[in-house]
């Protein structure tokens, strides 16, 4: 009998454009594993073994992760979403050490505008995972019009096809490695 496949999508979102863009891919990855959506701010379980794959998003603010500082000021900015003190920059530091080769994946929500800048919330969070011993399967960038948005047409049928294809990419790899929930 084949074990159940699990996903959890960790998102921090100031005006709802990542929590938009982690839902899609969520309906994505549905086709392949269970997911569970949760957001930074209050975070889900910080076991890995868990989950068969960890997906982690959030909005580039000064061309990285935001802080409680630019989170803030997405607040005054008009942003209603998120928590000004805790968000994907902290979430990682109560995750327990992974197993080898546990999967991860990081994307995050940028400007149009910005789109030849250097740096990225979805860089910075694979680097942070890979130094907590995470393999980074994926990383991907979607494009807002604006700092409150919208989303521009066809990012959400992108971050669709990509939760598609890493839910296509955990299953495959899947007899390569054992289950975290079946280790000794």
């Amino acid at each position: 009998m084949e074990t159940e496949l699990r996903a959890v999508l960790v998102n921090e979102s100031m005006f709802g454009n990542t929590r938009e863009v982690a839902e899609a891919i969520a309906a994505g990855l549905s086709a392949h594993l269970r997911v569970e959506l949760s957001d930074a701010a209050s975070g889900p379980d910080a076991d890995p073994a868990r989950w068969d794959l960890i997906v982690a998003g959030a909005p580039t603010h000064a061309f990285s992760l935001s802080r409680p500082s630019t989170r803030a000021d997405a607040m005054k900015q008009g942003g209603t979403d998120g928590s000004v003190q805790k968000g994907l920059r902290e979430w990682p530091s109560q995750l327990t050490p992974p197993a080898a080769g546990q999967p991860f994946a990081s994307f995050d929500t940028r400007v149009v505008a910005a789109r030849r800048l250097p740096g990225s919330a979805s860089r910075k969070t694979a680097r942070m995972a890979r130094a907590l011993g995470f393999e980074v399967i994926g990383r991907e960038s979607f494009w807002v019009s604006g700092t409150p948005g919208p989303l521009l047409v066809g990012e959400l049928e992108r971050a669709r096809q990509w939760g598609t294809s890493l839910g296509e990419k955990v299953r495959s790899q899947r007899p390569e490695r054992s289950h975290p929930r079946q280790r000794a």
